[in-house]
């Protein structure tokens, strides 16, 4: 089958690292669930696994991707409503909880131990398998299992906000922030965003933000959370616009890792830090739920069709400047 697949890894030229070709279908692995993929979307992560960071050179070739949307190709015992031919979109955490592998396996992401969704087949869990939302595309889909379902869980589980409350989204454009600005605005949150773009600020209060700033300006007033992403560019932003007792949720740092903790400020303020990677399977389900019920369509930058655009796609991705997710259609 064709595949997108990290050949090797390359900290200072990830993408050289990028190949598209043959690779073997998946093996057939007990509870677990294959798929026709029809569409998957470039993340962070897979950025990272061709530096190197999560995937070890001995490691390769390994099939890179970390969300799909498609077809499934059987039927699923005891799971009524999914049988071959369904839409499914997959939840690509694996180990969190047993299904599927073995006790006391550590998590992984798709992509690190078992091979990624950016193939004409893939599998996962089949407890990891779940109908597709029916107002989205294939594509529209391919953005919930990462960077949606991070989102989700950063506003609602991670900084614990409640309708009537104001979070800051730092970074206005990613497909994190993008789904979190819909998300939290969907949910009766107020909503402020930053971006140094102002076409990116401009399109974000399109989205349903309520207010959008330029990166480090001061706020009008301290929010009881900060939805942070981008890492040591504005850090110490979010740090000094969190009310006392508010909480700083944390799923990335794209602009580096190692900030100047302002540890004073922290601890004198009572700042909760909450890290936070993808979410639970039952957010995964709460979070389909929620995008059907209220009619959400993730924010797609561009798409790209067939595997063999995945170079264009992640160049795309490298070069920063989008706004939403961007796709590969099968």
């Amino acid at each position: 089958m064709k595949a997108v697949y990290a050949a090797a890894v390359n900290n200072d030229n990830p993408l050289s690292a990028l190949a598209v070709g043959d690779m073997p279908d998946p093996e057939p692995r007990p509870y677990w669930s294959k798929i026709s993929v029809k569409a998957v979307t470039v993340n962070h992560h897979d950025l990272w696994s061709l530096r190197g960071v999560g995937l070890a050179a001995e490691q390769t070739p390994m099939i890179l991707g970390t969300d799909a949307a498609g077809i499934l190709d059987e039927d699923i015992p005891v799971r009524h409503g999914l049988k071959a031919g369904s839409e499914v979109v997959l939840y690509t955490f694996v180990g969190t909880d047993g299904a599927g592998v073995m006790p006391g396996e550590r998590r992984t992401i798709l992509s690190e131990k078992y091979a990624g969704t950016m193939a004409d087949r893939t599998q996962v869990p089949s407890a990891n398998v779940f109908a597709k939302p029916s107002n989205l595309t294939m594509v529209e889909a391919a953005a919930l299992g990462t960077s949606w379902l991070t989102a989700y869980s950063l506003v609602f589980t991670a900084a614990g906000v409640k309708p009537g409350d104001t979070i800051l989204v730092q970074g206005a454009g990613g497909g994190v922030s993008t789904a979190a600005i819909q998300l939290a605005h969907a949910a009766g949150l107020e909503v402020f965003v930053t971006s140094r773009s102002a076409d990116k600020r401009e399109k974000a209060l399109a989205l349903g933000a309520d207010a959008a700033f330029e990166t480090g300006a001061r706020l009008p007033r301290k929010v009881d959370a900060v939805i942070e992403s981008v890492g040591a560019a504005t850090w110490s932003h979010s740090v000094k616009s969190v009310r006392p007792g508010g909480t700083i949720a944390v799923c990335g740092a794209t602009t580096g890792d190692q900030p100047g903790a302002e540890l004073t400020r922290v601890f004198f303020q009572d700042i909760r830090v909450q890290g936070n990677t993808m979410g639970s399977r039952e957010d995964f389900a709460r979070l389909l739920r929620f995008v059907e019920h209220v009619d959400l369509h993730p924010v797609v930058d561009s798409t790209f069709t067939g595997l063999e655009s995945a170079p264009e796609a992640f160049a795309r991705v490298v070069g920063g400047d989008i706004f939403g997710k961007v796709a590969i259609s099968l």
